[in-house]
């Protein structure tokens, strides 16, 4: 069998670098599965690494894809011949933008039927990091206050879920009022339009003057310095993405807040197997029960028209962007 894949072998515009071609399938190693690819998102941080920002640790040519949903077509060594046929997350393993791809059998996530094929292939990234950050970084507790910027994202409406299931109040902040109602149908306690509101007098208001317990930060910069500023004395501050492309000062606030970043593949690295699967288990089973909801998927595109896919990305209409097969 052929297996196409889409990759670069120079780091610039996707646009531009992105290509496909087509090789043998290798079949997979002892420990591993061959899985036949249903579906996988396009999501910011598949890009990142084609326009270069990690260039000095991500070997080329380099094949883009960190989530996605697939069907177990065979199996290696020292793996069970049940898995075959089975629906799982592939990850952990090669990129996800090809037919084909092989994965550790150990952090293959098996997915209920209950659940479609297009939320399946967005269980990863968003639902986990968001998961994480507020209940093993943060450690929340019920009525724990949490500011979370770029609210109106794919992510931001997680914590707006999350915060429903964990019963901690989020002040989710936004630069556009058309997410209002919307973040607080999700579960938000309040909404900032900064557009419109200073943010630092609307948290001093719900505070009484305290400040927020917490906050997480997708846009760094001056967002960031404003959302560390709305922080309680020794509140903490947990960046998560720099979508500004400018870093927060954090000297500024060094002595006042706690500050740290989180890296989704530096969790990955420390959680056993078994500590993985458990963390999938309960994304699965919120999602199951209806408790959270997966992003809408705006379109999908096949692999021959990935240029298409990556214009319906920029446009800048919400949903979700598939590649499917």
């Amino acid at each position: 069998m052929r297996n196409r894949l889409i990759y670069c072998d120079t780091f610039g515009d996707p646009k531009e670098v992105l290509k496909i071609k087509e090789k043998e399938i290798a079949p997979p190693e002892a420990g591993e599965v061959l899985v036949r690819m249903l579906a996988r998102p396009i999501n910011p941080s598949d890009l990142i690494p084609v326009r270069g920002s990690y260039s000095h640790r991500i070997p080329l040519p380099y094949i883009p894809g960190y989530e996605g949903v697939g069907v177990v077509e065979d199996v290696g060594d020292n793996v069970g011949a049940e898995l075959i046929g089975k629906r799982v997350l592939p990850l952990r393993g090669e990129g996800t933008w090809q037919d084909f791809v092989r994965v550790p059998a150990e952090f293959a996530v098996p997915v209920p039927e209950s659940i479609h094929t297009n939320t399946a292939a967005q269980l990863y990234i968003n639902p986990v990091t968001a998961w994480v950050t507020m209940t093993e970084v943060l450690q929340l507790r019920p009525g724990s206050v949490l500011l979370v910027n770029a609210c109106g994202s794919a992510i931001g409406h997680l914590y707006a879920q999350f915060a429903r299931v964990l019963n901690v109040r989020l002040i989710a902040v936004v630069r556009n009022g058309k997410h209002t109602q919307k973040l607080l149908n999700l579960g938000a306690s309040e909404v900032v339009d900064t557009s419109s509101q200073s943010l630092f007098e609307v948290v001093m208001e719900k505070t009484n003057e305290k400040g927020a317990d917490a906050a997480i930060d997708s846009l760094g910069g001056s967002a960031g310095s404003d959302l560390a500023g709305c922080l309680r004395s020794q509140g903490y501050f947990l960046s998560i993405g720099l979508l500004s492309g400018q870093q927060t000062n954090w000297g500024a606030f060094a002595d006042k807040v706690q500050m740290n970043i989180f890296h989704l593949r530096h969790w990955n690295r420390k959680v056993s197997p078994a500590e993985w699967h458990n963390i999938f288990l309960q994304i699965i089973g919120f999602v199951e029960k209806k408790r959270i909801r997966i992003g809408l998927t705006k379109t999908e595109y096949d692999f021959e028209t990935i240029h298409q896919a990556l214009t319906a990305v920029s446009d800048g209409r919400r949903g979700k962007v598939l590649l499917t097969n």
